[in-house]
């Protein structure tokens, strides 16, 4: 009998242990009993506002991407210019590095990891034909000393087939977002029709390669950029709606690159029609974004800024558990 009631309990204990549902105590969900998220955690409706937001240089009008790194903030234009700006927390530039040798046929993000930095030139919203696309794989360390040592990843999406012109703003196969995870590469899509984000995967290595498709994550507004702590399992996502309102998608919580398994989470940001376009941290809590100058005379008026979030009471207690 004793037997009996030990596996019992045994058998309780397992299945408890078990128990899979919301774990995020924020959520409207949440199930103190679960042990497992299973990423189904609702949220209330969330307007963060910036702490301050200040303007750029007429340098970077056309801001489109950011990362923190070597204690600076490192941004650039989307057309033309090859020029890399490092910036201070209040958005003055403090450096540049000019990437010789290379074209900016449409910058439109900046990513890294441990050993080096990345240009994703493969903006596609003109026509949603372009067969160039491409990303720079830059050694960090001959970035610094301004002899930059630059690879070419050259890709096409895999279910892309009809590369005829579409009118602007149409395609599916836009991106303005990636990340670099272990030996991989991962775009964030920029889907104008459906405002959804679809993500491909692509190895990272120099040379041709094919972007699979992986799966859709509908962020009711169109991607522009991505931040990622890969030791935290946290992505943070930037955009803004077809009406101009700007947001972040939180994806956290996660196994590995399972990126939606987690708790999603949107959030609004208070701020008029803004063209958000980059997105960085340093410990997941505090965040600073810039927006590109948008000037549609007399009705639009808004002015290149860099902006500086806490996000302290939505993500604290995750980071720090």
């Amino acid at each position: 009998m004793k037997i009996l009631k030990i596996i019992f309990v045994l058998i309780t204990n397992q299945l408890h242990s078990q128990i899979s549902d919301c774990t995020d105590s924020l959520s409207k969900n949440y199930n103190p009993k679960a042990v497992k998220n299973d990423g189904s955690c609702l949220y209330q409706n969330l307007r963060v506002k910036p702490q301050y937001s200040k303007k750029l240089s007429d340098s970077i009008k056309e801001t489109s991407g950011l990362i923190d790194f070597n204690n600076l903030l490192w941004t650039h234009n989307d057309d033309h210019d090859k020029t890399i700006y490092g910036l201070d927390s209040l958005g003055v530039i403090k450096k540049k590095i000019i990437l010789e040798n290379v074209v900016n046929h449409d910058w439109e993000e900046i990513s890294q990891d441990d050993n080096y930095i990345y240009i994703g030139d493969f903006g596609n919203n003109y026509s949603g034909n372009r067969t160039n696309l491409q990303i720079l794989k830059i050694e960090k360390k001959s970035f610094l000393e301004e002899k930059p040592i630059i690879e070419t990843i050259s890709f096409r999406y895999a279910d892309q087939i009809d590369f005829s012109s579409s009118k602007p703003n149409k395609t599916n196969f836009d991106c303005e977002a990636f990340i670099v995870s272990k030996d991989s590469i991962y775009l964030f899509t920029k889907q104008w029709k459906s405002s959804k984000t679809a993500i491909y995967v692509l190895p990272n290595q120099a040379g041709s390669q094919i972007a699979k498709y992986k799966s859709t994550l509908d962020t009711k507004g169109l991607v522009t950029g991505v931040t990622y702590l890969k030791d935290k399992n946290l992505i943070v996502l930037c955009g803004y709606s077809k009406i101009g309102k700007p947001f972040l998608y939180l994806l956290y919580d996660f196994k590995d690159q399972d990126f939606l398994a987690g708790n999603k989470r949107r959030i609004n940001l208070k701020l008029p029609f803004h063209q958000i376009e980059g997105i960085a941290t340093k410990d997941g809590l505090h965040y600073y974004l810039t927006n590109e100058a948008l000037i549609r005379k007399p009705v639009i008026n808004v002015i290149q800024q860099i902006h500086y979030l806490d996000l302290s009471s939505v993500l604290s207690l995750y980071l720090h558990k």
